[in-house]
């Protein structure tokens, strides 16, 4: 307990630079938990459904129980959902919807990832701010006389030390999340692009043969 009092005296040493950066420190780890939330809740897409738009001739009634099963806010079941609910146009038609639903789903993962990146900047810089007052409270503790209160100077440069240990930290935090986060969406629309690619093969596979996909099916 002791501990905690003496990193909490700690903490308020740094200035007044420390609180804005403990807001962005929260913003931050709001929007970490949000993402992990989104990627966890609706970013899932079974093995087994995979392997059966990989297949020859799948049987689309067969998908669309799948995706169902999946629920209208899991965003693979967003997507391929478009596809099927399409797929008795041609393809060119298809094509387009599904790039439309792609776009959309993009915007949706990409949502806050622009604070994040700001964060990674911001951060840093109020700590050097809090550096600078800090720096400048101890400068100012020197007279014409010499050296006022030796106590001061400790604690200006404890100030200093501290606001931007503590930006440093949150931009840390906030870089490897955005770094996670990017790759993550990078490698979601990838694997929408692939499913889409395989779905569009079979519809094109069907023209070419002269059928027409039902839509109810």
């Amino acid at each position: 307990m002791q501990d905690i009092y003496e990193a909490l005296g700690a903490i308020k040493a740094g200035g007044a630079v420390v609180y804005p950066l403990f807001v962005l420190g929260i913003i931050a780890l709001v929007i970490i938990v949000d993402k992990i939330y989104v990627y966890s809740r609706f970013m899932q897409l079974p093995e087994s459904i995979e392997q059966l738009i990989e297949s020859y001739g799948f049987d689309w009634a067969a998908l669309e129980t799948s995706i169902h099963n999946l629920g209208s806010n899991n965003y693979y079941s967003r997507f391929i959902g478009v596809i099927m609910q399409n797929k008795s146009h041609p393809a060119w038609w298809v094509e387009s919807r599904a790039n439309d639903e792609s776009q959309l789903i993009e915007k949706a993962l990409n949502r806050y990832l622009w604070i994040l990146e700001t964060i990674v900047t911001a951060a840093p810089l109020l700590g050097l701010l809090g550096t600078i007052t800090g720096m400048m409270h101890s400068f100012e503790l020197f007279g014409g006389s010499g050296l006022v209160d030796p106590t001061g100077v400790t604690g200006g440069v404890a100030q200093a030390l501290i606001a931007t240990g503590i930006g440093l930290f949150i931009a840390i935090i906030a870089l490897f999340a955005f770094n996670y986060f990017s790759k993550q969406q990078a490698e979601a629309m990838d694997e929408l692009e692939r499913l889409g690619t395989r779905l569009l093969d079979s519809i094109r596979m069907a023209e070419e043969k002269g059928n027409v996909i039902p839509k109810g099916v």
